[in-house]
């Protein structure tokens, strides 16, 4: 009992805060949940980024519901990467039944369904508000890192942007850069090089072949206008709670690098237009990644250094980021370091590779005198998990064997029916959904090339008929001459000159032969 007293006297001294704070379940001891002693989140702290971790099949998804269901209602809008397709439920108030029932009993407070306001949004063909960016928008570096380019390519990437700045050639889609590396190492190659220097045309189709990877995931669609305002995505209803962004993306699971490629252009474009706000009373957006290890399997090198630097900096815009996956091993050791909030739920042991896993997850986590955790860890029931957070001056909270409670909308999928109901209340999809496609450097590039080509086709016209005339002209002198050779009265006076002519040379000769023959034979008469 004493011990008890002691377990329950440390959580609620590591869980009373000055500020708002959401409750997200009961502590545990000796695998059961003592009512009344809430284990909660300071609504502060949750810029600080968090952690959902654990085994399939554990609860993870209804953690991460439960978190973004209690900002919504605290007027924090919160956008949700929805790659198993099973979170539109938070749209719903949940349904009551004797489970739910029992587990809020033993944590201390009744069961109330509620929803949350819903925006729907897509990267592909999902319903949804249309997610687009420019690849103006993702500026050289970025956009280098995304194609996983080297020095020297990413140079060229960077001449490529300062000549389409320099030349107003508008860079929205993949096309448009396609079209520029196309002109840069033919029809304009000569005026490129004269202006920026020598460029290979090798690195110009290294860098063509990794744009056609990235199109081949489908992010031709991704990149284009209308470009998508990250300030929509920090709104409240007409109630004041904070709108849940889902991202639909359960037709990407086949293609990480363009899941990535938005992730990290997300969040760089809100570092870059959000203002800084220090230290918020709450945040103004959490992100939750679903499926994290999908960002980071991905990545390159370069890309995973960006992530990892928007992660560390971006608190300070009042925005907070979660992470979901499998094992906390899934996460780079840097990203690790900068959760404050984590929610271990289960894991297994079945290989040795897996223990060997648990034991580093159970070292992510403060010690403490009443939890084994390397053994505790594999033993956790649906809905539980190990948990600690910040407190409101950064110090972590006692670590604790939670008991969650029942997320209040609906553990299960919305039908069509009820998607397309919220789908045609969005003004965010009769903007974006519209189809813009106006004159950007493929259009003009294109015209340019058409002209060169043009211009070029019409002096090797000119070319052609000059060639032509001195051809017809040389032909009508020699017809004269042929025409004046083959005359019949010619003919005639050829044949009459040549047969004189003839005659007379050997008339002369025969003269003298017959001179001869004559005094030889006035010779011989003697």
């Amino acid at each position: 009992m004493a011990n008890n007293d002691k377990f329950i006297e440390e959580i609620n001294k590591g869980n009373t805060f000055k500020g708002n704070s959401i409750i997200l379940g009961a502590a545990m001891l000796d695998k059961q949940p003592i009512t009344n002693c809430y284990v909660r989140v300071p609504l502060k702290t949750l810029n600080r980024h968090g952690l959902i971790a654990g085994a399939t099949g554990t609860g993870k998804t209804k953690t991460l519901q439960i978190i973004a269901e209690q900002l919504s209602a605290n007027s924090i809008p919160c956008l949700l990467m929805d790659v198993k397709g099973d979170l539109s439920g938070i749209a719903v108030p949940g349904g009551s039944n004797p489970k739910i029932d029992e587990r809020h009993q033993k944590i201390g407070f009744p069961f109330t369904p509620s929803g949350s306001p819903v925006e729907f949004l897509s990267l592909s063909d999902e319903k949804g508000a249309r997610l687009r960016a420019t690849v103006t928008e993702f500026g050289p570096v970025l956009f280098s890192k995304i194609l996983g380019l080297n020095d020297t390519q990413g140079g060229v990437v960077a001449v490529a942007y300062k000549y389409c700045d320099d030349n107003n050639l508008p860079l929205l889609d993949l096309k448009d850069f396609k079209k520029v590396l196309q002109f840069i190492s033919g029809e304009g190659k000569k005026e490129f090089e004269e202006q920026y220097g020598l460029t290979s045309t090798a690195t110009i189709g290294a860098i063509m072949r990794k744009i056609v990877e990235l199109e081949q995931q489908g992010a031709e669609r991704f990149f284009g206008e209308r470009s998508f305002n990250v300030d929509d995505l920090c709104r409240l209803d007409e109630n004041g709670k904070g709108i849940v962004s889902i991202v639909r993306l359960t037709d990407i699971q086949d293609r990480p690098k363009l899941f990535s490629t938005f992730m990290l252009q997300m969040l760089a474009e809100i570092y870059a237009s959000f203002p800084e706000e220090g230290d918020l009373e709450q945040p103004k957006l959490v992100i939750f990644i679903d499926e994290a290890h999908l960002v980071f399997e991905e990545a390159s090198p370069a890309l995973l250094s960006q992530l990892e630097s928007i992660i560390k900096l971006i608190r300070s815009k009042g925005v907070g980021v979660f992470f979901i996956t499998q094992n906390p091993a899934d996460i780079p050791d840097d990203v690790l370091s900068q959760l404050g909030l984590k929610v271990q739920h289960a894991l297994r042991a079945f290989t040795a590779k897996d223990r060997k896993a648990i034991k580093l997850a159970a070292e992510n986590y403060p010690d403490s005198e009443f939890y084994d955790v390397p053994s505790l860890i594999t033993e956790l029931g649906i809905g539980e998990a190990f948990m600690t957070a910040l407190d409101e001056k950064g110090i972590p909270t006692p670590l604790v064997h939670i008991y969650l409670r029942a997320p209040q909308s609906r553990m299960d999928i919305l039908s069509d029916l009820e998607i397309d109901a919220i789908i045609n209340k969005s003004h965010l999809v009769r903007i974006y959904n519209e189809e813009v496609d106006r004159e950007s450097a493929y259009e003009i590039l294109s015209g340019k090339i058409e002209a060169a080509a043009s211009e070029e086709h019409q002096a090797e016209l000119q070319n052609q008929q000059e060639e032509a005339r001195r051809t017809t002209s040389g032909r009508q002198e020699k017809g004269t001459l042929e025409k004046m050779f083959d005359s019949p009265t010619t003919r005639q006076i050829g044949r009459t000159l040549a047969r004189e002519f003839t005659r007379g040379l050997l008339g002369a000769l025969g003269v003298k032969t017959t001179a001869r023959r004559t005094t030889r034979r006035k010779s011989s008469w003697f």
